[in-house]
């Protein structure tokens, strides 16, 4: 029992900051202000979670072009520090190999859920014809990964079913992530 209260608590934890890293790098990518003068409600949300971790690891992880590598390695570190405190309360049973593998897999993961539940928000408020800075944001971050699709598959009958079909595109991705991983594992 403590262990699934201390697993869940380090995965909300974890979650939380490593998600906020990779909207961080993201946002960063897609040259979104992130300052709070800029007018972005997020901006000193993602600032207050993530500066502690990011902005040393600046120092020693440069930058490459347009992506954020310390906000990829912010992430990354957390993953590790969540699955390392796992693997050190189940006896370290495992080797500290696969503890890097499902830190590397967690992050990825950590995307496919973050794009996953950003499509969803969007499509919902475009349902409502909210017109919003939040609305705005949303869009700006969406509309990268919808465009391609938008370009092969039509309206039909006036409806935009692009951000349904990424949706199944992101559940495929999670399965074959899931697969993946386990045969990574199952390799260790």
């Amino acid at each position: 029992m403590l262990y699934q209260i201390v697993s869940l608590l380090l995965e909300v934890v974890a979650g939380l900051v490593s998600g906020t890293c990779l909207l961080r790098l993201y946002m960063q990518y897609q040259r979104i202000p992130l300052s709070t003068r800029s007018g972005n409600p997020l901006g000193g949300f993602i600032f207050a979670l993530t500066d502690w971790l990011v902005l040393p690891l600046r120092r020693v992880v440069p930058a490459a072009g347009r992506w954020d590598l310390a906000s990829l390695v912010g992430a990354l570190v957390i993953q590790l520090a969540e699955f390392g405190v796992l693997w050190v309360l189940t006896g370290m049973a495992a080797s500290l190999a696969s503890v890097v593998v499902l830190a590397v897999f967690g992050v990825v993961r950590m995307a496919i859920s973050g794009l996953t539940g950003l499509v969803i928000v969007y499509a919902v408020l475009s349902w409502v014809q909210a017109r919003s800075v939040a609305a705005d944001l949303l869009e700006r971050l969406v509309m990268p990964v919808l465009a391609p699709i938008r370009r092969v598959l039509p309206l039909l009958g006036g409806v935009d079913l692009s951000p349904l079909a990424l949706l199944l595109l992101l559940q495929v991705a999670v399965i074959v992530l899931g697969h993946l991983q386990a045969g990574v594992l199952g390799a260790l």
